[in-house]
């Protein structure tokens, strides 16, 4: 029997999720083909993923002072909204930051192409209108984060009523130390997450619980829930990712290795469950305790501020994932302190002038012009 390859296209193929992701297609080589790879300004991987994988279609930052190197392949650099609209493109995996994935996302649900969505910024920014046109289209959106990821595994098969979601939080490198501590801690610091092995930004939003914000604004619109039935705890050992409570009381959890790479594959695979001997497995009898601790909102102020901007819908969320992007990359150039962060967000969100039912181009106007003034306003703090 042939096996019908599915095509992808990895948007962020060289960051921490693209990476994995094409870790798992080299797991399941006779499954899936890569048809487009996206990387930025990473040309060295770049490179070394076009020499393994072959693609059709790559895109780069054509500004990179790297970019030569890609040269001996005559590789044309294609637009990434380009990219994802190929026939020969199945999923599309949005794995990049901030809003770069926006646009293409919105091309790839016009096309209808399923999406495979790490890029959570998008959805948070742009929930209404993602959720529309999936619908319109009829697309699926897997999430590959490993806390929606696990909700939507916990809801598989069930038909009774949904009393609560609960994320479950690390809380990152910080979790440990005292908030009088802040101040001093350096990048490398927050930076040393004690689960999880991932890019920069999403481990300084780990430290902060910004990416757990952003998560429960992300379940509300993947699961359509109402943000009340969204709740949060911490739970160092990051065993269990997440936990659907249902009507009758009961709750549900799933809980494995601390790995992205599962939640990645059984999204590639449309939930269907494959066996995979590089994933390491999980062995209940090594696991002494497995502790859970209400959120000190103290400890993490970003997150309520995050969750109370979020819920303004509008283009706050927009403005919210822009000063955040501006706040993180600050603090990994030393340019200001990991407390400062909080404030920097606090001050340039409260310039911040919303737009009602906003386009994508006010969305993404919004995210730059948050960007922008984080800048400005970090001189005087």
């Amino acid at each position: 029997m042939v096996i019908e390859k599915k095509g992808l296209a990895i948007l962020g193929s060289t960051g921490s999720i693209g990476r994995q992701t094409l870790d798992v297609v080299r797991s399941f080589p006779n499954n899936f083909r890569i048809i487009g790879l996206a990387g930025n300004n990473n040309i060295t991987c770049l490179e070394n993923q076009i020499k393994e994988f072959n693609p059709k279609l790559i895109s780069f930052n054509s500004h990179s002072r790297d970019n030569h190197l890609l040269s001996p392949y005559e590789y044309t650099n294609s637009t990434m909204e380009n990219m994802v609209k190929d026939p020969e493109v199945d999923l599309v995996i949005a794995a990049t930051n901030g809003c770069s994935s926006l646009k293409p996302i919105i091309e790839a649900i016009n096309a209808k192409k399923d999406i495979g969505l790490a890029n959570k910024e998008s959805i948070v920014m742009a929930g209404n209108l993602i959720s529309q046109l999936a619908h319109k289209n009829n697309i699926n959106i897997y999430p590959l984060d490993s806390e929606p990821n696990a909700i939507w595994q916990c809801i598989r098969g069930e038909d009774s009523g949904i009393h609560k979601l609960i994320l479950t939080a690390s809380g990152g490198a910080v979790r440990n130390h005292k908030t009088t501590a802040y101040a001093n801690l350096t990048p490398a610091e927050v930076l040393d997450h004690p689960n999880w092995k991932m890019g920069g930004k999403i481990t300084i939003d780990s430290s902060t619980l910004i990416n757990k914000a952003l998560e429960v604004a992300e379940s509300h619109w993947l699961f359509n829930i109402v943000w009340e039935q969204i709740d949060v705890v911490m739970h160092p050992e990051s065993i269990i990712h997440s936990m659907v409570e249902f009507d009758d009381g009961s709750i549900k959890a799933q809980l494995s290795h601390p790995d992205m790479r599962l939640p990645i594959q059984y999204s590639l695979f449309e939930q269907k469950r494959q066996i995979n001997p590089k994933l390491k497995r999980l062995d209940l009898t090594k696991i002494n305790q497995l502790n859970f601790q209400k959120l000190d909102k103290k400890k993490y102020p970003c997150f309520e501020l995050a969750i109370e901007i979020l819920k303004l819908n509008q283009t706050w969320p927009a403005a919210l994932c822009g000063i955040d992007e501006t706040a993180v990359e600050l603090f990994l150039n030393n340019k200001i302190k990991f407390n400062q962060i909080y404030t920097l967000i606090k001050k340039t969100l409260s310039k911040h002038q919303p737009k009602d039912n906003p386009d994508i181009h006010q969305i993404i106007d919004s995210f730059n012009w948050a960007k922008a003034e984080g800048y400005k306003l970090a001189e005087e703090l």
